[in-house]
């Protein structure tokens, strides 16, 4: 894929907050902008992909705040999923 130069307009204080984000990020102005532009995307799509271990954290915590009980063992979704397969839908 071929890239191309664009030129960005950017009032001072913003491009002063964005080359901080980027740099706490170890990352170039380019490369934070892009995945800026890259998140909103997913996000009109409806999904935010995971590309840092920070999303990835957040997305955990996310996860942890939003569900309830226990996790079962490996055993028990291996039990679920074979039942499925045998009878074509989940055990009641």
């Amino acid at each position: 894929m071929a890239s191309r130069r664009v030129q960005v307009l950017l009032e001072e204080e913003d491009r002063r907050s964005f080359e901080d984000s980027a740099r706490r990020e170890g990352v170039s102005l380019s490369a934070w902008l892009r995945e800026a532009g890259r998140d909103r995307l997913a996000r009109q799509r409806g999904r935010k992909p995971l590309r840092t271990r920070r999303q990835l954290a957040e997305f955990f915590e996310e996860c942890r705040r939003r569900e309830q009980g226990i996790e079962p063992d490996w055993e028990e979704h291996e039990r679920v999923i074979s039942q499925s397969i045998a009878g074509g839908r989940a055990p009641s």
